[in-house]
């Protein structure tokens, strides 16, 4: 017995490091810097340090004032969005700049939580290490408790709300070819108040992953659901000090011959699991905005709109 133990221990430590890795709690976000500065000036040096550090920028959006995306992807991402039928989810990561008074704040998804919320079975751990490389590294934050990848794995806000695998099925269409032609139409077109900011090609697959602005307004003035708009949106829910604005901007992923999206009331509290259902900036204040997002959508997809989703 006493010859055996030396050799049982030395295999419960080489498992402990699993198990911790099992048992680190995650946020979303991660802040690089917070430091005095103009966006404008910052966000020249963010870009080009991000495509010095093997990153590529795919699309740039400022959704309101003061609050400026870089979207980007790697070889890497892209790989990892093969790893299952909806795995391209995560072949982009969204870098937020943002002017809080005289400071910049600069932020990005974490992708090690991403891939967890999206059940991409990848470590991405050299991905989190070229944006930190890239940009910095301060701390992670988000909700006031992080998650486990365990717990992101089957992640839902409460009963009866969607899980990551309950998506909006927003099209169908008889080829994958005419389904991206049928959303790069309509993106195009700009009358949907959808606008178009990246696109990623999953390769080897029939993924397209399309990073996409909403305003209520569109190309011709015309007034829409103020609750699609991301304007509106962060509003209600991005209170913080630091701001999560690397949640925008949302996405649909062309999936073979259909157009797909996370369901809304999924794709936000993912990133806010800590928001309250009732009071000031509550999920009841947006509480129209998933069947807004759906319907905005549905439309950009090319498929039939129900009074009733």
């Amino acid at each position: 017995m006493h010859t055996k133990f030396p050799g049982f221990l030395a295999f419960l430590l080489l498992c402990l490091p699993v198990f911790s890795f099992a048992q680190d709690k995650m946020k979303p976000f991660a802040l690089a810097s917070n430091n005095p500065g103009k966006l404008s000036e910052v966000l020249p040096q963010v870009k080009a340090s991000l495509e010095n550090n093997g990153f590529t920028v795919v699309g740039e959006y400022s959704p309101y004032d003061g609050t400026h995306l870089v979207i980007v992807s790697n070889d890497v991402l892209k790989k990892a969005g093969t790893s299952h039928k909806r795995a391209g989810y995560i072949a982009a990561q969204r870098v937020a700049l943002t002017q809080r008074g005289e400071n910049v704040q600069v932020s990005y998804t974490y992708p090690p939580y991403m891939a967890a919320a999206y059940r991409v079975n990848v470590d991405l751990g050299d991905v989190a290490g070229a944006l930190k490389t890239a940009l910095g590294f301060e701390k992670l934050f988000g909700p006031g408790e992080g998650k486990t990848r365990e717990e992101l794995g089957k992640y839902h806000y409460m009963f009866g709300m969607e899980y990551f695998d309950d998506q909006m099925e927003l099209a169908k269409f008889n080829s994958h070819a005419k389904a991206v032609e049928t959303v790069e139409k309509n993106l195009a077109a700009g009358n949907t108040g959808v606008t178009k900011v990246y696109r990623v090609d999953i390769p080897g697959t029939e993924q397209v992953l399309i990073g996409v602005g909403m305003k209520r307004y569109d190309k011709g003035g015309v007034e829409g659901n103020k609750y699609m708009d991301d304007t509106f949106i962060m509003s209600e829910i991005d209170f913080k000090e630091l701001r999560s604005s690397a949640h925008l901007p949302y996405e649909l992923l062309i999936n073979g011959k259909e157009v797909e999206a996370l369901h809304a009331r999924f794709r936000i509290a993912i990133n806010f699991t800590d928001l309250s259902m009732m009071g000031a900036n509550s999920f009841m204040n947006i509480m129209a905005t998933p069947d807004a997002i759906r319907q905005a959508l549905t439309k950009v997809a090319g498929g039939e709109i129900e009074d009733d989703f």
